[in-house]
């Protein structure tokens, strides 16, 4: 992101206080920031805090004298590498679609030739409207990258899709926005195959429930988009997770240890792998039909098997990887148990993270990559961060 420079429309929906952060994380990977504020945006987040985090002007009004003596609105438009809106009101996306130009956001994307993202926001029944969906068709196929809202509350109470995809996500599309302006960068791993696990397994007990780990698979599906972005074929073996697929990744969803070790197995020969998921230790004797409640006359007896260790079968497996990630979610002593499990796991590294507060379902990791030459402890972090790091950190081995 080093002298990029990002145009960001904010536009009037509640959500329009994520752009604080989507500006911090931009400033804090090099890019530079000139926030446009719509009038509507302009009630849910100040002028002067844009201000403060992007360390640039805000610009709210067509009608300043100043900047249009200078032609101001065609001068932001064309300076930037991307214009990113976000958020993307159903307001502002009908107004992009009839080429309407009322204000100083809508007259510069009119004025503009440079890449548009949006980045949509709203209430469920607005995003599943009519008007809406053909107004989306329409600035899609005036060459706008519209991103997918995420589904879940909304400030409203309603649910369903609509709600805005959460900083690092948006992030994360705009690096793949700007990763075909630095060829170099996005092809260091070109050529190189490369198999992740990610999420959680479930090993079901009965046909309505299951044994499971805390995962959310975030931090696995962030290493396999930065790889996926420095030109890797990627292939991600998912278990249940509410995640979208990362650009350019080939994904394959599973539900048990079993099937997660055979879709492992299939994926070699490969460079490296990276297994992060978060893989439940045993399995259960399933019953074909639910165990009702007090049926056995107390707490029914669950016969366990040990479920496969991935990690160590692919350390002694004949086309074993190059190199060879594991991960090790530790509430005590981390750095000793890592250390540990490096050796008797036979892996070349391992990653330890403390999941002993909310890491496994949050955004945020603070962690230890342990090798044969010591260890790194590197600062919290957003778990995109660390992707980009440990990304970097397996070009350089490699390559």
């Amino acid at each position: 992101m080093n002298g990029k420079r990002i145009l960001l429309v904010i536009g009037g929906g509640i959500a329009a206080y994520k752009a604080s952060e989507l500006i911090r994380l931009i400033r804090k990977a090099g890019g530079d920031v000139t926030c446009v504020l719509t009038e509507g945006g302009a009630q849910f987040v100040t002028p002067m805090t844009l201000a403060a985090l992007s360390e640039a002007q805000v610009y709210t009004s067509l009608w300043d004298l100043k900047n249009e003596t200078e032609m101001g609105h065609i001068q932001l438009s064309r300076e930037a590498d991307l214009i990113v809106i976000c958020p993307a009101t159903a307001d502002l996306i009908a107004k992009m679609a009839a080429g309407i130009a009322d204000d100083l956001a809508t007259t510069m994307l009119l004025a503009t030739d440079t890449q548009v993202m949006a980045v949509p926001a709203m209430n469920v029944r607005m995003w599943e409207h009519e008007a809406t969906k053909r107004n989306v068709a329409q600035i899609r196929k005036n060459g706008v990258v519209v991103l997918n809202p995420d589904e879940g509350a909304m400030a409203c109470g309603e649910y369903g899709e609509g709600r805005l995809p959460e900083p690092d996500a948006v992030f994360a599309e705009i690096e793949d926005r700007l990763s075909s302006a630095a060829p170099k960068r996005s092809q260091s791993l070109a050529g190189k195959r490369i198999v992740i696990t990610a999420g959680p397994t479930h090993e079901p007990i009965d046909p309505v429930r299951y044994i499971a780990n805390r995962s959310s698979g975030r931090q696995g599906y962030a290493i396999a988009g930065a790889l996926a972005r420095l030109g890797a074929d990627v292939e991600l073996i998912s278990g249940p997770v509410s995640l979208e697929t990362p650009r350019g990744v080939k994904r394959i969803d599973v539900e048990t240890a079993l099937e997660m070790e055979a879709a492992v197995n299939r994926t070699l020969p490969a460079d490296v792998a990276i297994l992060v998921a978060a893989v439940a230790d045993w399995r259960a004797e399933a019953s074909p039909r639910k165990i009702k409640k007090g049926e056995t006359g107390g707490p029914p007896e669950l016969n366990l098997t040990e479920n496969p260790d991935i990690l160590a079968g692919l350390a002694t497996h004949d086309q074993r990887p190059a190199l060879l990630i594991g991960f090790a979610a530790e509430t005590d002593k981390v750095v000793g148990h890592a250390k540990a499990k490096l050796d008797r796991k036979g892996c070349d590294w391992i990653v330890a993270n403390d999941v002993s507060g909310d890491v496994m379902g949050g955004t945020e990791n603070s962690i230890h990559l342990i090798t044969a030459n010591g260890v790194e402890s590197w600062e919290q972090m957003p778990k995109r961060e660390v992707a980009r790091r440990l990304a970097e950190r397996i070009v350089d081995a490699i390559v």
